[in-house]
């Protein structure tokens, strides 16, 4: 047994800091600089916006779970030591992101932010580029034909 430590993706930044991070900047440019509501009726807005963060936060539960059973670290500096594709993985390469982003999608419909709801799409765009990719090429290398045999079967999003 070796001491080295795990071999991890050289990501961007954690998403979860990307994720809550462009929210807190979002909803306060929405509040101090640039006021634009969703000017949506109050319950479908509040009904949407908490079906989007309830399932948001149930993709990401069962996400971790799936990792948790086989055995392999949620967090990027825990490194990758088993290709998941059971669970949400079947239907989707990118469960946690997924979820994540609907329960961004979600909080932005809640505090009624259109600058919250716009800044998603730039957020999908570093998430894609900064996180996604570099992780795909990292399983490559780690997880050769498996994990490209399961990219091929299984859709990035959704």
């Amino acid at each position: 047994m070796t001491n080295e430590p795990p071999r991890i993706a050289k990501v961007i930044a954690p998403p979860p800091v990307l994720f809550v991070g462009t929210l807190v900047v979002a909803l306060l440019v929405d509040r101090l600089v640039w006021r634009l509501p969703l000017d949506l009726p109050d319950a479908p807005r509040y009904g949407i916006g908490g079906i989007l963060v309830l399932l948001g936060a149930v993709l990401l539960f069962f996400a971790a779970t799936s990792f948790a059973r086989a055995g392999t670290g949620v967090r990027h500096k825990a490194g990758s030591s088993a290709l998941v594709t059971s669970g949400p993985h079947a239907f989707t390469r990118n469960p946690m992101y997924l979820g994540m982003a609907l329960a961004y999608a979600g909080f932005a419909l809640l505090a009624d932010s259109l600058v919250a709801l716009l800044a998603l799409a730039p957020l999908l765009l570093v998430i894609q580029f900064g996180v996604i990719a570099v992780e795909e090429r990292f399983m490559e290398a780690t997880f050769g034909d498996d994990y490209r045999a399961y990219k091929k079967r299984v859709r990035p999003w959704i």
